[in-house]
């Protein structure tokens, strides 16, 4: 949309007021008695009162009536989304699926909330210690309704379709190549152009920053300055039909009627937004020698447990970049891992498989599940000349880690009819090449 406006940085203390409103943001103090043009002031928090300064999060906001001010909540339709890991049999086998399908409108309507499909996770949200993994796939835009994600973060990754998202901190437009986070409590509602379909990564019990950078030092990678948080904006608009307030909370589903937007906060401060960035901006680190550096040197965002250096999911891209690797077979190797690995593909073909993972498809490789590239690509790999080459040219791969075992929901297996049962046939043609009379070549 044109002429929104954001503002730089990432975990930054940030202020913003409507410009409709000048001085807007109380002078001095949080809550005053009374508040500028009669606002009423809310905090909300994302940590803990007593968190450490460098890990507490919470903003202020000054909006026209409270967030209070509702019906009761009840139970509503879940829909695909769910929190059931025991629903089928696990499954450790290599999954892909194939794009999802997003519904035509002209058959059904079907926008942001009733388009959301779980397709795996694990942990809790009750004791805040997890993850899921959703689709979204839909047509409409929300009308008179919002979300509210009491459970955790949402980490939106658009593949088909840009998503205009209206906050209660101003409006996002995120398109394709780009994500956006809409932390916990915070509501929202999305607006769409056509049909849509992106991924989601939600995580319980903590919120996404940015990795350790270590040796590499002090920039690389995601750099602070390109995220982008959204500047205030408020509409003080009634509605006398009800306007619809959909809450997340312990798995479920629920809702809540008020008479007023939501969207009614006409400033806010403090350093608990929403944000996007453009995934473009990535400063790739990669090896200039020979071997591979790990993939943890693609990650975007982390979302770190209690045990130093293991996260509870880090989302991680494969952008566009050089490969110069000396004597070194370039692609990804072939691994098991401690970690669970679900990948998407927003655009063109993944280096390792430019067959059968398609653009809105996905694949899971389970914790200690092995993987690695198909059989085309291990041969033509195997005898490649080695010389500079652009790798991952009009793509784009991601990766959400995480350390835990995800559990498959019946939906993934089952009933979206998209899992490529034949995934494994890509691997059955790798032949040996053992030679047990091989010599090294003199020199």
């Amino acid at each position: 949309m044109a002429g929104l406006k954001y503002i730089s940085g990432f975990g930054n203390e940030l202020a913003s007021e409507d410009p409709r409103c000048p001085g807007s943001l109380p002078e001095g103090q949080n809550n005053p008695q009374v508040c500028p043009y009669g606002l009423y002031a809310e905090q909300l928090s994302g940590s803990a009162f007593t968190c450490p300064r460098s890990t507490n999060k919470r903003s202020w906001l000054y909006r026209i009536l409270p967030s209070v001010c509702h019906k009761p909540f009840t139970p509503m339709s879940c829909g695909d989304l769910t929190e059931n890991w025991n629903e089928v049999a696990p499954d450790p086998n290599q999954l892909r699926w194939k794009p999802f399908n997003i519904p035509k409108s002209s058959e059904k309507k079907v926008d942001f909330i009733s388009g959301l499909h779980t397709v795996c996770g694990a942990g809790d949200s009750k004791s805040r210690n997890g993850i899921a993994i959703h689709m979204y796939t839909c047509n409409t835009s929300m009308i008179d309704k919002c979300f509210q994600n009491a459970d955790g973060d949402f980490l939106i990754v658009p593949q088909q379709g840009k998503i205009l998202i209206t906050t209660e901190f101003g409006k996002m437009m995120v398109e394709p190549n780009e994500i956006c986070v809409v932390q916990q409590g915070m509501r929202f509602s999305i607006d769409v152009f056509g049909e849509t379909r992106g991924y989601i990564l939600e995580v319980f019990g903590a919120h996404f920053e940015l990795p350790d950078l270590g040796p590499i030092g002090a920039n690389g990678l995601a750099n602070p300055r390109d995220f982008q948080t959204p500047v205030a904006w408020y509409e003080d608009r009634t509605v006398a039909t009800g306007y619809t307030v959909v809450n997340k909370y312990q798995g479920k589903l629920f809702s809540c009627q008020q008479d007023f937007s939501p969207f009614n906060v006409v400033a806010w401060h403090g350093n608990y937004t929403p944000y996007k960035y453009n995934l473009e901006n990535f400063m790739v680190i990669n090896c200039v020698a020979f071997d591979h550096a790990d993939p943890s040197i693609f990650t975007v965002l982390t979302a770190k447990s209690t045990r130093p250096g293991v996260a509870i999911a880090d989302f991680v891209i494969f952008p566009p970049r050089w490969g110069v690797a000396d004597h070194t077979f370039r692609p990804p190797y072939y691994h098991r891992n401690c970690m669970s690995e679900f990948m998407g593909l927003i655009k063109g073909h993944y280096e390792a498989k430019e067959e059968g993972f398609q653009p809105g498809g996905a694949s899971l490789h389970s914790i200690m599940t092995p993987h690695g590239p198909d059989v085309d690509c291990f041969e033509k790999n195997s005898t490649a000349a080695l010389k500079p080459e652009r790798v991952a040219e009009g793509t784009m791969a991601f990766m959400f880690e995480s350390s835990f075992s995800m559990a498959v929901t019946k939906w993934g297996l089952d009933t979206c009819q998209r899992l490529d049962k034949s995934y494994y046939k890509c691997w059955e043609a790798l032949k040996s090449h053992f030679n047990p009379n091989w010599k090294p070549s003199s020199k």
